[in-house]
């Protein structure tokens, strides 16, 4: 059985130069599949509303539908570091509003840390959820909730005054006391600046490999979603392929009488024709 990490343990690899590895999860299942493949963290990601749900973006996500797919994943990688993550709106009115809704995902989901997006315009929210105990992640960078600011799902950092808010967002994070940050979609360079000053745990996805560990999430690793592709994904397994082709080949058996073979059907317990006796008498008796 797998060993739950701690921050501890997560700040140990980084003195060691060892790498941590993550994958978003929603639901029991391919959690306890993550935690079997010796995943060191999931996040229960706000991602699920493309994958999970359909959505065009993040934005619908709800807290209701984060807290119950922590709560699921929870179930399926109990020995696995989870972390929640802070849908849209539910850190953005008041600091009241964000240390609130953290609570909520250590009482009822009960995860280990959650995460949020932006740097400098939520600093206090930050510094607020981190008093009351909760281990923050911070997330700059291309940051999915504010995409329809930014013009799009685009790379962030990539002209030195852009780098410069990228880098101004990471110091940001770690003084409101967050005690990790995720960089997505920067260049290599800047995240790599990010994590030589910082004395955090810097992780990565899209940020280059100059990280304390990298995050996929689990519809581009195993080829689950294609309606959009991120440049930096990679895909490990083709699980959308493999189930298309399996409903391809279940249609065909249903319909051609293929399936149920012998092997997938009950047999009676006893004489058959004691059986037959039954279905008559019943016939007989029946009105429709």
């Amino acid at each position: 059985m797998a060993k739950k990490k701690t921050i501890l343990d997560l700040y140990k690899m980084k003195e060691k130069g060892e790498k941590a590895v993550w994958v978003t999860a929603y639901d029991s299942c391919f959690a306890s599949y993550a935690e079997k493949a010796g995943m060191d963290m999931i996040l229960v990601g706000d991602s699920m509303g493309m994958i999970v749900y359909g959505y065009q973006g993040t934005t619908p996500v709800t807290m209701d539908m984060c807290i119950n797919h922590c709560q699921a994943v929870r179930r399926g990688a109990p020995n696995t570091y989870v972390i929640g993550d802070m849908p849209f709106g539910s850190y953005h009115e008041s600091v009241e509003d964000a240390v609130h809704n953290a609570v909520r995902f250590i009482k009822e989901a009960d995860v280990d840390a959650i995460k949020l997006e932006g740097g400098i315009a939520v600093e206090d929210k930050i510094k607020a959820i981190t008093q009351a105990g909760i281990v923050v992640f911070g997330h700059v960078g291309l940051t999915p909730q504010s995409s329809a600011a930014m013009g799009g799902f685009k790379a962030q950092g990539r002209t030195t005054d852009s780098a410069r808010a990228v880098i101004n967002d990471a110091l940001a994070v770690y003084k409101a006391g967050a005690k990790f940050v995720l960089l997505e979609g920067v260049p290599e360079e800047v995240c790599s600046f990010v994590h030589k000053i910082l004395p955090i745990p810097v992780y990565g996805i899209g940020a280059g490999a100059d990280t304390d560990g990298q995050v996929l999430v689990i519809g581009d690793a195993l080829g689950m979603f294609e309606a959009f592709i991120p440049k930096f994904a990679k895909k490990y397994a083709d699980i959308a392929g493999a189930a298309t082709q399996g409903f391809a080949q279940y249609v065909k058996e249903v319909k051609e009488g293929v399936f149920p073979a012998p092997e997938h059907k009950y047999k009676i317990s006893g004489d058959v024709s004691e059986f037959e006796k039954l279905f008559k008498e019943i016939e007989e008796d029946i009105t429709l």
